[in-house]
């Protein structure tokens, strides 16, 4: 009992210090915790006040609103260029930064080993260099707009503001802007919206395996005949002469998820007000910070609002106080792959003889001290991307692509569409546009409406429709680029609307091909449906259709459920709710989450031929399960399935996943997800990234894509625009997530509850003011 004694109060001191050093400790973590988030806070970015810069001519007003929509007002356009950089970089410098380091390739200098493939691709492709020599060819103008804003952005570096948390973190400084850096961004921009090169490599691979040119056209069935074209005959004003492709083979139009948009423009005849709408909505990558930020600029000879791009002058979409714009993919095919007849590793035959392959050396730094020298084989077509590729083909191929054209202008386009006040002034302006080729539709004050897809469509040989990788011999070779006058245009066509959704542009007779790769014409057909549903369409009825969700995907397989027979009473319960049912893809519907996980499943149909686990072509499933095909008997049961047996058997497959799930509404599981390009990859993904319930899929209006192993939505409306041409103050926009790229601001994710929702915000010149800052010209010494 005397050892227990002393033991206690020994126990109880021991149990004090203990607390006391907890306690301690615990101190300690929240002061520094809290300091750390005193030095986060530090560097949001100065709203008001003054900032005397180096390279004003003379004082900017730069001026938020309470959802961090910025007006810059300037007395010249070199001025306004340099303020834009300058507010960017204290919005979005970290972005700007990662998206600079990946046109550059070099990610792998902060990043470390994880990211060297990811550069040794872009090294390869020479999306810098391409930049550069972009830069060394621009127009005075141009130049001039390029040069103010990256003095801007260097501007803000020289500013002594403390940098964003990004590089605190990942322990490094940016390097100063140039004029590459400004371009390059753009050159990533247009390999992200042409995706023909792997639509190439994709049937050159399933040719390998033996598929037929036939099964082909079986397993990727072309664009529909009796499918919606974005112009009629009516509408064109070149002559019709020809089909398009001389063989079944090269008729082959896979759709596929490139990055798609909608946009439509409606006459004034055809609305409440006597004026025309436009709307557009890009459907890309989801991300955080959101790849727009919305922007009012203003300057004599300039005056745009919309949607403009960290790091890159301008506005991209939106409008100005005479016309409206927006723009979505064309998905044009300006790629193309060429197989070389290699010669012992010497060189490839062109032309009847030998060249030798060029050999460029790319130094790639990694974190840590590291150096890989990459050697990059050039030919006359360009880089041997095949070379750049985790899984090659036996033959390397050469890749000739329009964005690696050493003079590219679509900085200038976008300029002078800022600035047009009228429909020729619009075309004038596109005139120098390359690529990514767009559709932009087109208003005006006046009511006027238009449509025009410009771009650098390559001329090829007759027999060569750049659907599959062709011979690198020299008899393939592009013979130049289309004509202004030959781009597919329209102005005030007689049905008073013109609709997009990255469906085929030109009917059937038109002279020449822009690509085969469309997409499926469901958002297109619905939008369509939606705008003559109603005499005289008012701003309420543009913002309904941005946000309808019923999926017309839905009522093409909706035969499909009447015809099988289930396997099961909970399957046959589940048909019949599905029948009843009226197709709208709401996140809270649970008839929603039943039919995506069925089609899922039914797109596994053709995975032990193609090679792919899931093969998302509507019109080959569907006339399969309708007629037969020869993937729908399973070879793991004993007994041959015809294709109905293999849709009941899906059923019970996604009845099956959906009880894995646990989930009662589509949108518990297809969430849109926000992801930080650094931060999701770490503890602080908490505080960076953002996922919400979202309705949809990939063929609806509000499109919701999302992907068949987790049902994630990582792509979709990036920015919705709806400009009213009869009250142009009182038109409306709006992006996920928020303006600036710092996680502890109140404007990193307050308009994703907006977006979600379909809100918007107003889309005024004349804005509420709100917190002022007054850039200053520096004084002289």
């Amino acid at each position: 009992m005397g050892g227990m004694v002393c033991f206690f109060p020994t126990m109880k001191r021991f149990l004090r210090g203990l607390a006391w050093l907890l306690g301690l400790f615990l101190f300690l973590a929240l002061l520094l915790g809290f300091s750390g988030y005193l030095y986060l806070r530090a560097s949001l970015p100065q709203g008001e006040g003054r900032i005397a810069l180096e390279g004003l001519s003379a004082p900017v007003e730069v001026v938020r609103d309470g959802k961090g929509v910025v007006r810059i007002r300037a007395a010249t356009l070199k001025d306004l260029f340099f303020a834009q950089g300058f507010v960017h970089a204290q919005e979005r410098l970290w972005q700007m930064e990662f998206q600079r380091r990946v046109g550059q390739g070099r990610l792998s200098e902060i990043l470390g080993e994880a990211t060297l493939p990811q550069d040794r691709f872009l090294r390869t492709w020479g999306f810098y260099r391409a930049a550069q020599a972009a830069y060394g060819r621009l127009y005075p103008e141009e130049k001039e707009a390029v040069d103010a804003y990256a003095a801007g952005v260097n501007a803000f570096l020289a500013s002594g503001a403390p940098l964003p948390p990004e590089f605190r973190l990942l322990g490094f400084r940016p390097e100063p802007w140039t004029g590459p850096d400004v371009l390059v961004w753009a050159k990533m921009m247009s390999y992200d919206l042409s995706g023909n090169w792997e639509e190439e490599l994709k049937r050159h691979r399933l040719l390998a395996r033996g598929v037929s040119p036939k099964r082909l056209l079986e397993l990727m069935p072309p664009y529909p005949e009796d499918a919606p074209t974005i112009l009629s005959a009516e509408d064109l004003k070149l002559p019709l002469k020809r089909e398009e492709a001389p063989s079944a083979l090269l008729r082959m139009a896979p759709p596929r998820f490139m990055e798609a948009s909608n946009n439509w423009v409606v006459a004034g005849s055809r609305t409440a007000t006597g004026k025309p709408f436009l709307a557009n909505d890009p459907h890309l990558a989801l991300q955080a910070p959101s790849l727009w930020f919305l922007m009012a600029l203003e300057a004599p000879g300039l005056k745009a609002i919309g949607a403009s791009l960290p790091g890159v002058p301008g506005v991209v979409i939106g409008r100005n106080d005479r016309i409206a714009w927006g723009v979505t993919n064309v998905g044009a095919d300006v790629e193309d792959l060429y197989l070389l007849e290699e010669v012992e590793g010497r060189g490839y035959r062109y032309r009847g003889r030998l060249v030798p392959y060029g050999v460029r050396e790319e130094v790639i730094r990694v974190k840590g001290g590291r150096e890989e020298v990459l050697k990059v084989r050039e030919t006359v077509y360009g880089p041997v991307i095949t070379d750049a590729l985790q899984d090659p083909p036996k033959t390397p191929m050469a890749l000739r692509w329009v964005s690696l054209d050493e003079e590219d202008h679509i900085l200038m386009a976008f300029l002078g569409v800022n600035r047009a006040g009228n429909w020729e002034e619009f075309k004038k302006a596109l005139l120098p546009y390359s690529a990514p080729s767009q559709n932009f539709v087109y208003a005006d004050v006046e009511g006027n409406i238009g449509y025009i897809a410009p771009g650098k469509f390559p001329v090829r040989r007759e027999g060569h429709t750049g659907m599959v990788p062709v011979p690198g011999n020299g008899e393939w070779d592009w013979l130049g680029y289309r004509r202004p006058e030959e781009w597919p245009q329209a102005f005030n066509p007689a049905r008073g609307y013109l609709v997009t959704a990255n469906h085929k542009v030109t009917p059937k007779g038109f002279p020449y091909a822009l690509t085969y790769d469309w997409a499926e014409p469901y958002r297109a057909e619905r939008i369509e449906e939606l705008l003559l549903a109603k005499e005289k369409l008012s701003l309420e009825d543009m913002k309904a259709i941005q946000q309808d969700q019923k999926s017309l995907l839905y009522r093409d397989f909706r035969p499909v459920l009447e015809l099988l027979t289930p396997l099961s009473e909970g399957a046959r319960a589940w048909r019949d709710r599905l029948l009843a049912w009226d197709g709208t893809m709401a996140a809270s519907s649970e008839e929603a989450l039943v039919f995506a996980l069925w089609y899922t499943e039914l797109t596994r149909l053709p995975q032990r031929e193609v090679g792919e686990a899931y093969w998302d072509e509507p019109r080959y499933l569907l006339k399969a399960l309708k007629e037969g095909d020869k993937n729908c008997d399973q070879p793991e049961t004993e007994y041959r399935e015809s294709c109905l047996d293999y849709a009941a058997l899906a059923l019970e497959r996604a009845l099956d996943r959906k009880e894995a799930l646990g989930a009662r509404a589509w949108g518990e599981v297809h969430r849109a997800r926000f992801p930080h390009a650094v931060l999701t990859h770490t503890p602080l993904k908490r505080l960076s990234d953002r996922e919400v319930a979202f309705g949809g899929d990939r063929y609806t209006v509000n499109v919701g894509p999302f992907d068949p192993e987790t049902l994630a939505m990582g792509h979709g409306p990036s920015y919705r625009q709806i400009v009213d041409l009869s009250d142009m103050e009182g038109s409306l926009f709006v992006h996920p997530m928020g303006q600036s790229g710092h996680f502890l601001s109140p404007h990193y994710a307050d308009l994703l509850p907006l977006w979600r929702r379909g809100d918007y915000l107003p889309m005024r010149f004349g804005a509420p003011l709100g917190r002022t800052l007054l850039l200053e010209p520096l004084p002289p010494p």
